[in-house]
Formats: C-alpha cells, structure tokens, sequence
C-alpha cells in the first residue's frame, strides 16, 4: 500500500506548447507497473485550453468543478460541467478546456502505451474555440 498525502506533488503549470491561457497541472498518481493508468487533476482559468491531442488507449475525465469546454474532430464544441464524464477513444483527436468566462477542473486519466500517453498536435484557434 502506498498513500501520497495532499501536497506532496508539486502542482505545475501547463506548457505554453500545449496549453492555451493559464493552466495548473496538480498529479494525482503515476503508473505502477503493471498497471498503465495515470491521473492529474487540471484547472483552466476562463478561455484556457489545450492543444488539439490524441491518446494510445484513450482518455477518461471527470469534470469537478466550473463550466468547460471540449471537442472531438468534425464535432461540434460541447459545454461540460461537474458530475459529467467524458470518454475520448484511443486516438480520437480532440481538446478541452475551460468556458471563455468560467473555470474548470477535470480529472484525466489516461493510460501508457510503450510509457507514452499523449500525442500533442496543433493548438486550438480562437475560432475553433468559440465553435
């Protein structure tokens, strides 16, 4: 057993080359071999974004708090809100974020495939963004 204790991971912020607006990245757990799952709690301030993405085996979030945003390729722009669970399949490009005037918070989980879990591609225009 192994328990990690509030504040014991640094909270980080997201990278300029995939995020859009102020992003902070708090990890809430890695890997274990074997296991493959990983999870970060993620809060977007208003208009904040990532970069269009796809993962090998698929991503999970659970959306905590505010009112975001998020888009699968050729689909429309969907508002999301605490309680929903989004399920992006393995390799379906896509982006989330928060709404242009509230935050959100999500929960990622995504798993490894040969230690990668995210493939990032082009950030997500201010046109994309408003749909």
């Amino acid at each position: 057993m192994n328990i990690t204790r509030v504040g014991s991971q640094p909270s980080t912020k997201g990278p300029e080359e995939w995020f859009t607006g102020t992003v902070r990245i708090d990890p809430l757990f890695q890997a274990n071999a074997p296991a493959r799952a990983m999870a970060a709690s993620v809060t977007f301030e208003p208009g904040a974004r990532t970069a269009w993405h796809t993962h090998p085996l698929g991503q999970t979030l659970v959306v905590t708090a505010g009112v975001g945003r998020v888009q699968r390729e050729g689909g429309p722009v969907e508002e999301i809100r605490p309680g929903d669970v989004i399920w992006f399949p393995p390799g379906e490009k896509h982006w989330h974020g928060a709404s242009p005037t509230t935050f959100m918070t999500h929960i990622a989980i995504q798993e490894q495939l040969d230690g990668k879990t995210v493939d990032w591609m082009e950030k997500v225009t201010d046109d994309e963004y408003r749909g």
